[in-house]
């Protein structure tokens, strides 16, 4: 449970801090129902295999270290993050559940093309935390997707296996992110 605490810490003051502009009801003209269809379709992905936590979770965190929480992460292209060598194992359930949580999105009228995937992508991380039995906490929305996806922003953006302690220190500390924070990200 403290693990899932401080996964919740690095959620909320990580996302948080990176959108000055994050609003609760963001889209409460445009699509109000989106929390609660997002959570419908990361539920049944969820029951679908145990990975969807993980992999979410993970998919939120390599999105956020290297271009801030813009889901380029997501873009395809023949340059792309995801196909940087230190994207390659990111687990397809993690795009799978955004990719659902889209889907269901846009089969609403409502909501068709009006959810950036950057806050489908943060949502869906918050429903499984809770789904694992991490708390519940709610999300400012009003990310903007980002346009730009390549290999090089990947470059020496995440954390590698063989940094030392004050590497790792050192690069969670650039995002705001203390040890403890570091520790309980990385046993994930």
């Amino acid at each position: 449970m403290k693990k899932q605490i401080l996964t919740f810490l690095f959620l909320s003051l990580f996302v948080a801090s990176s959108y000055a502009q994050l609003r609760k009801n963001f889209y409460q003209n445009t699509c109000p129902n989106v929390e609660s269809i997002v959570k419908s379709a990361v539920t049944k992905k969820f029951r679908q295999t145990f990975v969807t936590a993980p992999a979410t979770l993970r998919l939120f965190f390599h999105d956020c270290f290297v271009r801030g929480c813009d889901a380029s992460v997501l873009l395809a292209n023949a340059n792309a993050e995801k196909d940087h060598p230190d994207n390659l194992s990111l687990a397809g359930d993690g795009f799978d559940t955004v990719n659902k949580a889209k889907a269901a999105l846009d089969s609403n009228p409502n909501c068709r093309n009006k959810v950036s995937c950057a806050d489908i992508l943060a949502l869906a991380t918050r429903d499984v935390i809770g789904l694992a039995g991490g708390p519940s906490y709610s999300v400012e929305l009003g990310r903007r997707d980002g346009r730009v996806s390549t290999k090089n922003s990947v470059q020496n953006g995440l954390p590698q296996a063989h940094f030392k302690l004050d590497q790792l220190n050192s690069m969670f500390a650039k995002h705001g992110l203390s040890q403890t924070d570091m520790i309980a990200l990385s046993g994930n």
